[in-house]
């Protein structure tokens, strides 16, 4: 049921740009041991060890914190709905997704491919400047905002759905094969590989289910 209502507000309302969002503060949380992790090391097999543990302990304290959360609101299980509810709803981004993504069509409609790719680029992490008109448009992130979430979360309850966007998001912003993110991200990107790896898949399969239908 809390997966169900947390669809349901994702679906209506859409990330709360102007609220405080549980992905900002993990995103900043990283932010932090990063830093951490590059004042310590003195080379750079010592910074992909550091990148590693900044894995273990991005994931046990963001699913600690969820479990912790969840147990306090367990003394009433109306409390423990909307607590968990909330929790899913926030780690879902289907109407962002959306809404992004027709900014890339309406480019497209203009005939403004620079538009496309800046638009774009507030769905995928990756660079954006060069892509092909193709490229552009394979250039979908459902598996990462809806599919891959769901999944966890109906595995794992919202505690699997926030370890799995820690780990997504560490993936995104230390997650590159550029010099300064190699060592450091080189763990969180395997790690993201793997997690993604079935959801992935499924997510190719719906999306050719929705094309047939749409």
């Amino acid at each position: 049921m809390d997966i169900l209502l947390g669809f349901i507000l994702d679906t209506i309302i859409g990330d709360p740009y102007k609220l405080p969002h549980s992905i900002r503060w993990i995103g900043s949380f990283i932010s932090i041991l990063e830093k951490l992790c590059r004042k310590i090391a003195k080379s750079n097999t010592m910074l992909m060890i550091l990148g590693a543990i900044l894995v273990f302990i991005v994931i046990f304290v963001s699913g600690g914190i969820t479990l912790l959360v969840l147990k306090l609101a367990s003394f009433n299980k109306y409390a423990y709905l909307i607590v968990s509810s909330v929790i899913c709803y926030y780690m879902l981004a289907g109407k962002s997704l959306k809404t992004e993504s027709m900014k890339v069509y309406k480019a497209f409609e203009n005939n403004d491919t620079e538009g496309a790719r800046k638009a774009v680029s507030m769905i995928v992490g990756r660079d954006t400047q060069s892509l092909t008109k193709e490229g552009i448009i394979k250039a979908e992130n459902s598996s990462d905002g809806v599919v891959a979430p769901l999944i966890y979360m109906l595995i794992f309850g919202p505690v699997g759905g926030v370890v799995y966007k820690a780990v997504n998001t560490m993936d995104s912003m230390i997650g590159y094969v550029e010099e300064k993110y190699f060592y450091i991200g080189k763990f969180a990107a395997k790690l993201d590989d793997v997690l993604n790896y079935i959801p992935a898949r499924i997510s190719g399969i719906l999306v050719i289910i929705s094309a047939f239908i749409l």
